[in-house]
């Protein structure tokens, strides 16, 4: 593992000089901590990179990971364990991402990971049905209060595409509602104020999209109510409204929680109005709770999507609901999606293994309360510097913006200090602490990260805030 001391000095970005080199032990005195600290240097991970640019579009397969809201080369990754990732330098992490979600057991469940090679040696792929997708079926149906029925697919926007077709289909109406700042993957009609990647690169809209893909999506506030209320009553609107959409905790916007009012009125609105109720549990589902958000606030919509946590670590996405809603789709109906790996062996064991775990008494109140101990000691750290924060959690997400809060929407969101973000994420990430690269990504806990971790997380970035 290659070492370097530390400075204050706001690093190079990546292309100029070493995104994360320390200072030269030369420069001003004045540059340097009273107390010398230890920080990683990236050789290999900037080598690699320079070179994935030259064979993928900005280096990445997908555009959060290149670093560019947070200045910098991004950390390649060589293995993962637990609550730990090491990089291609052999620099040791302790990580809040969690491949993004799915890892909430820690990497690399031993569990699980002996069931997925005991399947693979049964084979990869059938395109077939198989057994094992009516073990996990059971157990989702069994866990998340809306679904009767359950389609399986490859990844989060896959869900999200049957599900709007689903809606469109069941109730014979083409217009959609959604919330500024909600992601729900990159199909042409999701991408309308969107979140996640969309919002780090400060894209409204994305080329290609045609217009006629997005006239029927209409966006509201998230947390107002009266927002929603508006489109409906829109003349323009009446009894064309197919949906409304929404994450029940926002984590492509950083992390927001909506007020219980707020979820509970979307639902009576739709009801009213003759409109699908859709929760969008990709990030959600068994990740807050064993249910789901929709468990969690005790309301219950239409239809849910999932994925991430499902899968345990593998591709997958899925989407349920009531019954006589999923018969819509074929072959049991006529609203048609399929997919050759959908519900394939690999990825249904993984989920299987992991919804065992989860199902375990106790497991989301251990999961809160480490979410509840991260966010409590990262806002009491900043508030010691006096530095503008404000932060929340819901099971074994979380989140804090460099704004004083609380936020309860996208507009609230963006006015968080970006360039003081991106400070802390590159000083973080040098002292073995990964964070998303981007402050509009929700944070994740899982079962394998230890109080240990957490207080030296809040130690690190105590000394990080002391240089804001």
């Amino acid at each position: 593992m290659k070492l370097a001391i530390a400075s204050a000095l706001i690093l190079a970005i990546c292309g100029n000089a070493s995104a994360f080199s320390a200072a030269p032990l030369n420069g001003p005195s004045t540059a340097l901590r009273s107390t010398a600290t230890e920080t990683y240097t990236f050789t290999k991970s900037e080598a690699i990179f320079e070179e994935a640019k030259t064979l993928m579009p900005g280096g990445v397969s997908s555009p959060v990971r290149a670093f560019k809201s947070v200045g910098g080369c991004p950390v390649v990754f060589d293995k993962v364990k637990g609550a730990y990732a090491w990089d291609v330098d052999g620099n040791k992490y302790i990580d809040y991402v969690g491949t993004w979600g799915p890892a909430i057991l820690g990497h690399a469940d031993d569990d699980v990971l002996d069931a997925v090679k005991a399947t693979m040696d049964k084979g990869t792929s059938f395109g077939a049905p198989c057994a094992l997708e009516n073990e996990l079926a059971k157990a989702v149906i069994a866990a998340v209060p809306s679904v009767e029925m359950v389609r399986f697919c490859n990844s989060g926007t896959e869900a999200c595409m049957g599900m709007i077709r689903l809606c469109r289909a069941h109730t014979g109406r083409e217009k959609v509602i959604k919330f500024e700042g909600c992601y729900h993957g990159h199909a042409d009609a999701f991408l309308v104020q969107a979140g996640s990647g969309v919002a780090t690169l400060g894209l409204p809209d994305s080329p290609g999209v045609p217009e006629s893909a997005t006239k029927a999506t209409l966006c509201a506030e998230y947390n107002n109510l009266a927002s929603v209320k508006a489109i409906f009553e829109d003349a323009e609107n009446k009894d064309g409204i197919a949906a409304v959409i929404l994450e029940p905790v926002v984590g492509n916007s950083g992390f927001i929680k909506p007020d219980k009012e707020f979820l509970q009125g979307i639902r009576d609105l739709c009801t009213e109005h003759g409109a699908l109720c859709v929760f969008d549990e990709v990030m959600t589902g068994f990740r807050v709770s064993y249910g789901g958000a929709q468990e969690y606030f005790g309301v219950t919509p239409d239809i849910t999507t999932m994925g991430k946590v499902i899968g345990g670590g593998l591709p997958v996405g899925a989407y349920g609901g009531r019954k006589d809603i999923m018969e819509m789709v074929a072959p049991a109906g006529p609203m048609y999606q399929a997919g050759t790996l959908s519900g394939n062996p690999l990825a249904m064991t993984a989920g299987i293994e992991t919804l065992k775990k989860l199902s375990a008494p106790g497991v989301y109140t251990e999961l809160e309360r480490k979410s509840k101990k991260l966010v409590d000691g990262i806002v009491a750290t900043a508030e010691k510097y006096e530095l503008p924060i404000s932060g929340d959690y819901a099971g074994g997400m979380f989140g804090w913006y460099f704004v004083e809060g609380p936020v309860k929407n996208f507009q609230q969101a963006a006015k968080s200090d970006a360039e003081k973000f991106g400070k802390w994420h590159r000083m973080m990430i040098e002292r073995g602490v990964y964070l998303a690269p981007s402050l509009y990504e929700a944070g994740f806990m899982s079962l394998a990260h230890t109080d240990e971790d957490i207080e030296k997380t809040i130690a690190i970035a105590d000394e990080v805030m002391s240089q804001l």
